[in-house]
């Protein structure tokens, strides 16, 4: 490990977490399916087969412009079982309250969770509350684990891109992230800045109606898009070129990202999605996607290619190519 400490960098979603997870967490627990690294562990149970993952929340500010941490933690682990191709089922929630906590501040929390879980059509069936001393906690964290089914049919991992294969994104980027940083140091307050916050589930399930052979689904949450793609290059030991001029972004973040010296690219999002496909299949899949309210602004950004493994690539508006590498350092803290 390059630090005998924990710092703020290990939690970034980019080199240095991935680092912790490599050299503490996986000698430790390494499994056939925790190895894979992927959004949810896909397996058998009882004749079933299931999808399985967890998340834990922890942004500041807890409110912001498009949610608050309660919709961010329903739709971070919808999304995390949408990712493996399942149909989220059942969520457990635990709490982590900081004495002196407002209850009206709670309410507002849960309604937003209740909102978002019917959306979903998920149901909440589980959980656990602990308060702690004022001061041991930063007013509230939330845990959240969920479970879904995964059609038999279905096989959508990291690891299945293929050379030849198409790189579509389901919207703009950036969103969440810059949201965030603005809500949080009272930045661009008369600006449309609105995180992306959003479950993701019916979406996915429009784009496996098209009968399409998606290889790969995630979604960009820490480290962005940069970072998701060279976990996907490096699980699938393939290339990945990217379209600069492709790529979606709200004038609003592009704006707002160029003033405070901040790479949209590693910007977090939380209501959208990546999708590897057959280059045959994106127009169907990407007309799919247009027609719903997630995916009006889905675009091809970019392919797959088999030279040069594990690496991503962007082609530039100017024409030229630049490594796009894993996200370096604490861009971001408390993100989500």
């Amino acid at each position: 490990m390059v630090s005998d400490k924990i710092i703020l960098d290990h939690g970034s979603g980019g080199r240095s977490s991935q680092e912790l997870i490599e050299k503490l967490f996986l000698p430790r627990f390494g499994n056939s399916l925790l190895n894979e690294l992927n959004d949810s562990a896909v397996f058998e149970l009882g004749g079933a087969k299931l999808a399985f993952t967890t998340d834990s929340f922890v942004v500041d500010p807890i409110f912001f412009p498009g949610g608050d941490i309660g919709s961010l933690a329903i739709c971070g682990t919808v999304n995390d079982l949408s990712m493996r191709g399942a149909r989220p089922s059942y969520l457990s929630v635990g709490f982590i309250i900081e004495e002196g906590f407002l209850i009206k501040e709670l309410e507002q929390i849960l309604f937003s969770m209740e909102k978002v879980a019917f959306e979903a059509d998920i149901q909440i069936v589980t959980g656990d509350t602990k308060v702690v001393p004022k001061g041991a906690a930063d007013k509230i964290f939330i845990n959240t684990s969920g479970i879904g089914l995964v059609p038999a049919n279905i096989d959508i991992a990291g690891q299945n891109a293929r050379p030849g294969d198409a790189v579509l994104i389901s919207g703009t980027i950036a969103d969440h992230g810059i949201t965030i940083l603005s809500a949080r140091e009272g930045l661009f307050l008369d600006s449309p800045l609105k995180s992306d916050a959003s479950p993701l589930n019916h979406l996915v399930q429009k784009m496996l109606n098209t009968g399409s052979e998606i290889h790969v689904f995630r979604d960009p949450t820490r480290g962005g898009l940069a970072t998701t793609l060279n976990e996907i290059a490096i699980q699938s030991q393939v290339a990945i070129d990217i379209y600069e001029e492709a790529i979606p972004i709200n004038e609003s973040v592009l704006a707002a990202s160029e003033i405070l010296g901040l790479d949209p690219l590693y910007m977090a999002n939380e209501g959208k999605l990546i999708a590897i496909v057959p280059q045959s299949q994106a127009e169907a899949v990407l007309a799919a996607m247009r027609e719903t309210p997630y995916g009006r602004q889905a675009a091809l950004i970019g392919q797959v290619k088999e030279q040069n493994p594990g690496k991503v690539v962007m082609h530039t508006t100017i024409g030229g190519k630049r490594i796009i590498d894993m996200l370096t350092g604490e861009q971001l803290p408390r993100i989500c």
